[in-house]
């Protein structure tokens, strides 16, 4: 073992076994957050300007999009939290070659996968469009969108990897610096492409995918030249990796892509009940949940590698008390959320398009408070998910996601279809609601097993 490779294994170790609880969830959450949250940041930036300078009808043409871009982003959030979670565990066993030939069949997967999906959606966009109801200008614009993120599919969907790569090294600080840098060159470049040189909805696509493209390569740098735990290796992919891989990651997988689903279903619903202010309005919803969403998933996501290592060293006692800090902190953000989207509706409505109708004003003034309701609860089915996936329980994450993000929407969404517009903005209530239920069974089962063990 060389004396790099030892230094980098007792950071780790001290890191995550030997630091006060309280102390490592600081440590860890405080930058995951803000990391994730600069991020959002840069989404809330990227619809105030295509908002401000393109108008409502870009504004629709992004959202009714953008569903689909993240669809290309889920590839590489799915290999990244699904390779993240084995890799910590096997640090924290001390098996240092799998753990790096999980990290470089990972690299190259993401890479390929991505080319693929890219020149699928390339082709594929004037069809999408049109199945989603869109016509004329609203159907071109989202044409262009979705292909300028096509085009930068390999790159751009590595970034989520690379994140979680990061932090399975104990490399918070630097995680957290390379989001900032993401999210400060997108917005400067967005600003530049969309205000200045006049590129429209392409612009828009253009600054934050090579904002992300660049950050990949500049974070995966480190760990081609040897700097970090994690390495490139000779690659040897097996079946049982694949499937290893994918298990632990399709959760987030389900989460991201269930959820495009429906929220692809509620734009189509919106589309025939409101127009296309339904679907600015909408836009606006989902924009201003930046403001706590990601505190949420940040934290729980910053956490992952340390409960993984714990697990895998056979810390148990750490990983429960680890996670009810993770609760008690995603439970104040989310409800906080709450009263200021309520008294502030307007003025977040505004902030993104200072030219809205009255109409488009006064369906969002309805929209809000029985949207924003929801955040009362969310937190709990979220924060759930995120720790069966930490603990390497695929099965019950999944079943969660699967649940929260599509089966419960859709099933509200038809239950409450003939409330017209109010049944669509109630039905994130009423899915976190149950969802909310579902996930407080399985964390009173799982109580009973870890005392049972």
């Amino acid at each position: 073992m060389d004396e790099n490779t030892q230094t980098h294994e007792e950071h780790l170790r001290s890191l995550f076994l030997e630091t006060a609880l309280t102390r490592l969830f600081i440590i860890a959450a405080a930058p995951g957050a803000v990391s994730m949250l600069a991020s959002a940041v840069f989404d809330l930036v990227d619809g105030i300007i295509v908002g401000r300078f393109l108008g409502p009808t870009s504004f629709a043409a992004i959202n009714i999009a953008m569903p689909f871009v993240i669809l290309v982003f889920a590839v590489g959030d799915l290999m990244g939290v699904g390779s993240s979670v084995p890799i910590a565990i096997a640090l924290g066993a001390g098996k240092k070659e799998e753990a790096n030939n999980i990290f470089t069949c990972t690299v190259l997967g993401i890479f390929l996968l991505g080319a693929l999906l890219g020149a699928g959606f390339w082709v594929f966009a004037p069809a999408i469009m049109t199945a989603m109801g869109a016509t004329g200008t609203l159907a071109d614009q989202g044409v262009t969108f979705l292909r300028v993120y096509a085009l930068a599919a390999p790159l751009s969907s590595m970034m989520f990897a690379v994140d979680n790569f990061l932090r399975n090294c104990g490399r918070i600080r630097e995680s957290l610096l390379l989001n900032l840098l993401m999210a400060t060159l997108g917005g400067v470049l967005e600003f530049i492409l969309v205000g200045h040189v006049k590129l429209g909805v392409a612009g828009a696509a253009l600054g934050y995918s090579f904002a992300m493209s660049a950050c990949a390569l500049i974070g995966l740098a480190p760990f081609a030249l040897g700097r970090y735990q994690l390495r490139f290796v000779r690659p040897r992919p097996t079946v049982a990796l694949t499937r290893e891989v994918f298990t632990a990651g399709m959760p987030t997988f389900l989460n991201n892509v269930a959820g495009r689903a429906t929220m692809v279903l509620l734009e189509h619903a919106l589309l025939r009940l409101g127009g296309a202010d339904a679907v600015a309005v909408y836009g606006v919803l989902i924009y201003s949940a930046c403001l706590v969403f990601p505190l949420i998933m940040g934290t729980c996501d910053a956490l992952q590698p340390a409960i993984g290592y714990n697990l895998g060293a056979g810390h148990t006692d750490r990983v429960v008390k680890l996670e009810k800090r993770v609760l008690a902190a995603c439970a104040a953000a989310s409800i906080s959320f709450v009263p200021l989207t309520t008294i502030f509706s307007k003025e977040i409505t505004l902030l993104f398009m200072p030219d809205a109708s009255q109409n488009l004003i006064e369906m969002a003034l309805r929209a809000f408070p029985l949207y924003s309701a929801a955040y009362l609860i969310r937190w709990i089915p979220l924060c759930t998910q995120a720790f069966f996936t930490a603990l390497k329980r695929p099965k019950p994450a999944s079943t969660l996601s699967l649940f929260n993000v599509l089966i419960a929407p859709v099933i509200c969404l038809v239950a409450l279809l003939p409330l017209g517009l109010d049944g669509v903005w109630l039905n994130t209530v009423a899915s976190t609601f149950a969802s909310s239920i579902l996930a407080i069974v399985m964390l009173l089962r799982l109580r009973s097993e870890l005392r049972a063990s």
